[in-house]
């Protein structure tokens, strides 16, 4: 397949700037320059982001040239959100930011050119903003950007009004110095893009090309990557690559197809290959486990990826050994938790935490070999539980029968 239709195959082309036919000729034809962009709002960028890398290093890989810009100046302002203003961050943190997402870009996308839209921007006054920039775009052209429609039920600063300008110049700027004829980015910022696009045939008496990748939802349709309201970091220091391979491995049925598409490199033939044998036996979850391994060692390596697997099949298995406390609990997130501070007799301990209905229960459970501490059998009816049963001295894990685990933590 030409890019494009691979691009078209894996569903990651959705609002296209101009004609989608010239779309496909630039993309298909020869090496050009392209830019993505984000703004440093944490010190590390999110499996969310993951899907605009991915596009990136497409087109890298097809040939083109990459510019991923980090905007040191939109990230001073902050892009409208749909509900509310966003928090203003300190300078410190914009440059401390800015430092911790170079660096991951660097890794994923290693050809590319790294700017900083603060560069272009610090010695721009608001004069010269004005004159230069706004007389091109009209307060209904503003007003007519979806984002903006909605803000204005609850209310927007005109600091996030003009948010616009600055990215839709951003474009503008790439495009003089650098030759930079394509914007690409998440459907969220099509009202953005779209502002660029058209500076640039104003300003420049030029043609720019753009599109958006629709975004990537999970089964509930919230945001990917989003877990109880907290980020996946790809910072594994911030989030363990174990972390985000269980958050992978669990991905429904009806979205894994679209993930692998989007999140991995794999051919066409061998992610349709993939998902035949997946449906043949979902039970065994096979296309979730090739997503999960393949993402983990794009982002992190194999080494990593490797690990990942070896600790999810200890856990499935209730091996414990060599494990570290953090893989466990995120393995075993969910399980029915109980605190413990004091030396108790097993039995007591399961029928107090609901492991056994009654002492004769217990000792049933425990004769049959059917209770397990830490993933070593215990056929021991007097046996006493003490504290420093527990792993790196923060929990204990009981496990009754082949699947209903139990975790005491001190």
């Amino acid at each position: 397949m030409t890019l494009y239709e691979d691009l078209k195959w894996r569903g990651l082309v959705k609002d296209v700037a101009g004609e989608e036919s010239e779309l496909q000729k630039v993309l298909d034809g020869k090496p050009f320059t392209f830019y993505w962009g984000t703004d440093p709002t944490a010190d590390s960028l999110h499996i969310g982001h993951y899907s605009s890398l991915c596009m990136a290093r497409r087109l890298a890989n097809a040939g083109h040239r990459p510019i991923l810009l980090c905007g040191g100046a939109t990230g001073r302002i902050g892009d409208p959100r749909p509900t509310a203003e966003r928090e203003i961050i300190s300078e410190d943190s914009v440059i401390k930011n800015i430092s911790g997402i170079r660096n991951q870009i660097k890794s994923l996308v290693p050809t590319a050119e790294l700017v900083d839209n603060y560069d272009w921007w610090k010695d721009r006054t608001f004069l010269d903003t004005l004159r230069d920039i706004g007389k091109y775009i009209s307060l209904n052209y503003m007003l007519d950007k979806d984002i903006i429609r909605r803000r204005l039920e609850t209310g927007i600063t005109f600091a996030e009004f003009s948010y616009m300008l600055l990215q839709g110049f951003d474009f503008v700027h790439l495009f003089d110095e650098k030759n930079c004829i394509m914007q690409v980015a998440g459907s969220d910022q099509w009202g953005n893009i779209t502002t660029g696009v058209d500076l640039i045939k104003k300003m420049l008496n030029k043609t720019a090309y753009a599109f958006t990748m629709p975004l990537i939802l999970d089964a509930t349709g919230k945001k990917f990557g989003k877990s109880e309201g907290n980020a996946l970091w790809l910072n594994k220091d911030k989030t363990s690559p174990y972390e985000i391979y269980q958050y992978l491995i669990n991905s429904d049925d009806s979205k894994v197809l679209e993930y692998l598409k989007v999140f991995t490199f794999l051919s066409k033939e061998k992610i349709e290959t993939v998902y035949e044998e997946h449906l043949g036996a979902p039970e065994k979850r096979i296309a979730q486990k090739t997503l999960a391994y393949e993402v983990i060692k794009d982002i992190h390596g194999k080494e990593e990826a490797d690990n990942a697997v070896q600790v999810s099949e200890k856990l499935f298995a209730g091996d414990f050994k060599g494990l570290s406390v953090s893989d466990i609990l995120t393995g075993m997130k969910g399980v029915p938790s109980f605190k413990y501070s004091e030396e108790l007799p097993l039995i007591d301990i399961l029928v107090n935490n609901n492991m056994a209905s009654s002492k004769r229960e217990a000792r049933e459970f425990i004769n049959n070999n059917a209770v397990s501490i830490n993933g070593e059998v215990v056929n021991d009816e007097k046996k006493l539980v003490t504290k420093d049963m527990a792993l790196e001295g923060k929990v204990i894990i009981f496990r009754r029968g082949k699947k209903k685990y139990f975790l005491a933590e001190l």
